[in-house]
């Protein structure tokens, strides 16, 4: 026998046999594997739909009539509820004075990411400025609304504050257009100022320690870390936070309508249209400013996102 014949009849007799395929599951059960998913989303694809994409829907159907939100019969009046709210000045105004809320917006971003940069290095009490720079988001709103109301009423806690100091005046904070949105923009900032907080918290504690070491070694100060270690490391964040601030700015309600009502020069664009739709019976006007609005909110997102692209950061 040659050497050939025997490494061929070795190799026959104790190489291992070719596994066998594994038998195809029956037709039943692979049905019930694809089906299974979807029953699970049953119940709540349910939910989206009717409390949800539905009302869309018919708000987007009412914008186009002139229902009252009673009667039975309504019209249709194509875009004239939109060249409405576009050309009458009482209802353009509120873009206005979503602009105070907007700046409040952006001091509000910059102090949290100021504070969630000092209380993210190990710093004395720093569990303790967590706790009171936080808890404020934990209070209601209305709540919040009623302990300003009084805290900026003609001889209340704040008038009171600035006597101690020898400052005396007959200013009324909630008197004037100005003064009024200055000063609700002001209660907003104490209000959300901790989200924000708590978000770029969160995401500057996400990133690697080691780098942080590195930088020191390095030489790099506080300010260094924060330019090129930190702000990067916080883009995506950053730029929820910034989408969110602008919707809710476009949005404001509960303090304002607990605090003046939307007088003063303080109508807010969701005050508007709860008034338009429940005080003066314009479901149909309502209803196209809240698609306004949505419109708007969308539209702001988009160009956020095309001109600040949510890249994937490598801090390594």
């Amino acid at each position: 026998m040659t050497d050939t014949t025997q490494k061929a009849t070795v190799k026959a007799a104790t190489g291992a046999a070719p596994a066998a395929p594994a038998p195809a599951a029956p037709r039943r059960t692979r049905v019930w594997r694809g089906v299974t998913p979807w029953l699970f989303l049953i119940a709540p694809l349910a939910l989206l739909i009717v409390f949800t994409y539905a009302p869309i829907a018919n708000m987007l159907a009412y914008s186009f009539t002139d229902w009252d939100g009673v009667s039975p019969e309504l019209h249709y009046t194509g875009v004239e509820n939109y060249t409405e709210i576009f050309t009458r000045e009482d209802l353009f105004r509120v873009f206005f004075v979503s602009g105070y809320y907007l700046a409040a917006s952006a001091v509000q971003i910059v102090a949290a990411l100021y504070f969630a940069t000092v209380l993210s290095f190990n710093i004395r009490f720093r569990n303790f400025f967590k706790g009171v720079l936080f808890f404020p988001y934990l209070i209601n709103g209305v709540a919040i609304g009623f302990v300003f109301l009084y805290f900026f009423q003609d001889g209340g806690t704040l008038d009171s504050v600035l006597s101690l100091f020898g400052v005396h005046t007959d200013h009324a904070w909630l008197g004037t257009p100005v003064s009024a949105n200055t000063s609700l923009a002001g209660v907003s900032i104490w209000r959300y100022l901790g989200l924000n907080f708590v978000l770029f918290l969160g995401a500057i504690q996400s990133i690697p320690g080691e780098l942080y070491e590195a930088a020191e070694l390095d030489g790099a100060n506080r300010w260094h870390q924060f330019r090129y270690i930190i702000a990067p490391g916080i883009k995506p964040v950053l730029t929820l936070t910034v989408i969110l601030s602008i919707s809710g700015s476009l949005s404001v309600f509960e303090v304002p309508y607990i605090m003046t009502g939307g007088a003063t020069g303080t109508e807010t664009f969701v005050i508007q249209t709860l008034n338009l739709a429940f005080r003066f019976n314009k479901t149909g006007l309502a209803s196209a400013a809240a698609v306004v609005l949505l419109l708007i909110i969308l539209l702001v997102t988009w160009v956020q996102r095309r001109l600040v692209p949510d890249d994937k950061v490598d801090l390594a």
